[in-house]
């Protein structure tokens, strides 16, 4: 008899594969910060801050003590830090903060955590409101005599790295697909006018398309060529817009970007007076006449970037009309929270002679942006720019405003059509002095 043990088999499964992945999602913002003589004095401690920048899910923002923080150093520092100012517990971060040379040398001042090792990892913030910076960033006398400051303005570059971890479980290796360039394809196809059926004359400039690609992106032209009631028509005249406007239209409906055109790359260029017949706004308005929601963003994010205190009205007045609503409440905000200022503006002006729904519009946006305030925030009073000309400390203004709500909302307006300022007071009056 022969014995013997047989061997087992056993079948191995395809090994699987994870890996935990550490990294960080990176974001810059540019400050600029106009006036810087006139910043100061404001006080050791207190701050210019950036607007609001989003970076890894979190909001971040500069701030700039032009006096310092640190009570210590009586001003002899400016000081600058990075704060995170939305919502977020022990937050992860690197930072870079550059002070930008505007002199020929381009020397510039910088901070940075990127590309060295720390000692002790990322820096953490443990709330809403922690801060990394430096309340020694730069003795103020050197500064003031460099070239870091040219015509009293200062720029101050900022980036964050925020740390994300995460299981990446995916294949270890990918192929990459590009960007669609369907855009770039009929964008030639509009170029090289190839299989064209129908001609716009606009101001005696000739432009050619082509029926189903206009009438694919737009109903008023899928309404125009293609209603069964109608004859066909190949030429097509346009007598309600300029052909700069038109080919612009064109090229965003064949390619889905805004054409390229230094007035709506640096559209902080054009003056006041010729805001309402710039490129942007005469965009926004084709965009409403052809129903296109995309190109009215485009130019909405356009003109909201040139919103200023001289400007709100007119380009409240533009959202308005074109039916922009994210535009138009952006703009009632600012105008709502700078209130004193726009009241005093030629636009203003004409918001009240052209608009007067829009003033209500305003008012209610007035009484929001206080009864926001009422939580505890720490910010000025939008009725308090009403008070001793403008005090910030917004001491009983707020109380007194609620208490006899109505007979305030009234007295806005009534005085700068019967020889009143802006800031509700009669002209023959004396101002009351400060406390």
């Amino acid at each position: 008899m022969i014995s013997g043990r047989q061997k087992s088999s056993r079948s191995l499964a395809s090994p699987s594969s994870s890996r935990f992945v550490t990294e960080t999602v990176n974001g810059s913002h540019n400050f600029v910060i106009k006036g810087y003589s006139l910043a100061k004095g404001i006080g050791v401690g207190k701050h210019i801050a950036s607007e609001n920048f989003t970076v890894g899910g979190f909001q971040w923002a500069i701030y700039f003590y032009p006096d310092g923080k640190n009570p210590e150093d009586n001003s002899a520092y400016v000081s600058v830090f990075i704060a995170l100012a939305s919502e977020g517990t022990d937050v992860r971060a690197l930072f870079e903060l550059t002070l930008v040379d505007q002199g020929p040398n381009g020397k510039h001042k910088v901070h940075s955590h990127f590309d060295r090792s720390l000692e002790s990892g990322p820096y953490t913030l443990k709330y809403r409101g922690s801060m990394w910076g430096y309340k020694r960033f730069f003795r103020r006398t050197l500064l003031e005599s460099s070239s870091f400051l040219k015509d009293d303005c200062l720029k101050i570059n900022c980036t964050v790295g925020v740390v994300v971890s995460a299981i990446d479980s995916s294949r270890l290796h990918s192929i990459h697909v590009p960007d669609s360039d369907i855009g770039d394809h009929f964008g030639m196809l509009l170029e090289n006018e190839e299989g064209s059926d129908v001609t716009f004359n606009v101001c005696g400039e000739r432009f050619h398309a082509h029926k189903l690609v206009l009438a694919a992106r737009s109903p008023l032209f899928e309404k125009e060529f293609f209603d069964g009631m109608k004859e066909e028509n190949h030429d097509v005249v346009v007598t309600d817009t300029d052909p700069k406007v038109f080919k612009a239209l064109l090229h965003f409906i064949y390619t889905d970007n805004l054409i390229e055109d230094e007035e709506l790359s640096d559209a902080s260029s054009l003056c006041m007076s010729s805001l309402s017949d710039g490129l942007a706004a005469k965009l926004l308005a084709a965009s409403d006449k052809y129903g296109l929601p995309r190109l009215r963003l485009m130019c909405e994010s356009v003109l909201c970037k040139i919103m200023s205190v001289n400007s709100v009205a007119i380009i409240l007045a533009l959202a308005d009309r074109y039916r922009a609503m994210d535009l138009k409440s952006v703009c009632l905000k600012f105008a709502a929270e700078n209130l004193v200022a726009v009241m005093e503006s030629d636009g203003f002006e004409y918001l009240k002679e052209n608009c007067p729904l829009l003033q209500s519009e305003l008012l209610k946006t007035v009484a929001g942006c206080d009864e926001e305030l009422s939580g505890g925030e720490k910010t000025r009073s939008v009725w308090g720019q009403f008070s001793d000309g403008g005090d910030t400390n917004d001491r009983s203004v707020r109380q007194r405003t609620w208490e006899n709500g109505g007979e305030r909302s009234q007295s806005i307006w009534v005085p700068l059509s019967d020889g009143g300022d802006a800031r509700g007071r009669s002209r023959s009056r004396s101002p009351r002095q400060d406390d």
